[in-house]
């Protein structure tokens, strides 16, 4: 067994740290008021290195390393806002933004501003779309907005909720969150307990009242929306 106290001492952005051994540079950083930039990460759920948004450069190796998962190495360089970094990060966030729907991912939109990232650098680039899901009183899923985080697939399993409602369905580009067989939430194993809801970082899950709201629901039509399993109603002006 290694020794619970061992610590290691780095260099982070010309800042000497020295955090206990197995710390993620994420969190190293953080102790010494550096931000990274995250998008998948959630400090409620397992990192997984997904966005590679967080990449910082270690020592100025071959590849990028992902902060929420690389744990920090002693006597290492490690740079968060190079050039290199920093041209990655954009080119990751107008990938994303070419590809999904970003206008309710207030976050990720001031990532953009922040590096300047060209909005219509792809513009030929396809959208992942898909039908707005509401089959159920609680919830709706908009997965135009998904920026596939994994966040709600975590949080409804070993890191919270042991429901394991929410999974993977297709490969790829295609790739959706989904239930077990693209069943409706209601028949699936799902408890309707919102955690998903609130570690969504887009508008891709949302409460039905709220969502409704933005429809231009009345409140007789939000009252017999959220009542029972059922399509939604037409908007209020009748579209």
């Amino acid at each position: 067994m290694g020794d619970e106290n061992a610590t290691v001492t780095l260099m982070i952005d010309g800042h000497e740290v020295t955090v206990p051994e197995g710390t993620t540079i994420l969190d190293a950083a953080k102790s010494i008021g550096i931000d990274i930039p995250v998008i998948c990460y959630h400090e409620a759920t397992t990192a997984n290195g997904l966005c590679r948004v967080c990449v910082v450069d270690v020592d100025e190796g071959r590849l990028l390393q992902p902060a929420c998962v690389a744990t920090c190495q002693n006597g290492t360089q490690v740079s968060t806002r190079s050039a290199r970094v920093e041209r990655s990060r954009r080119t990751i966030l107008e990938m994303l933004h070419s590809a999904v729907d970003l206008g309710q991912a207030p976050e990720i939109q001031s990532l953009l501003d922040e590096y300047q990232a060209d909005r219509e650098r792809f513009p030929g680039a396809e959208r992942r779309t898909a039908p707005v899901r509401d089959d159920n009183p609680f919830y709706v899923r908009d997965y135009s907005q998904c920026v596939l985080c994994w966040r709600c697939v975590q949080v409804c399993a070993e890191d919270a909720q042991y429901t394991f409602a929410l999974t993977f369905s297709e490969r790829g580009f295609h790739t959706q969150i989904s239930t077990a067989f693209d069943v409706p939430l209601p028949g699936s194993s799902c408890v309707f307990c919102g955690q998903c809801v609130g570690v969504c970082p887009t508008g891709a899950l949302k409460p039905k009242i709220e969502w409704g709201l933005e429809q231009g629901w009345s409140w007789d039509q939000i009252r017999e929306g959220t009542r029972r399993e059922r399509k939604a109603p037409r908007r209020a002006n009748g579209d």
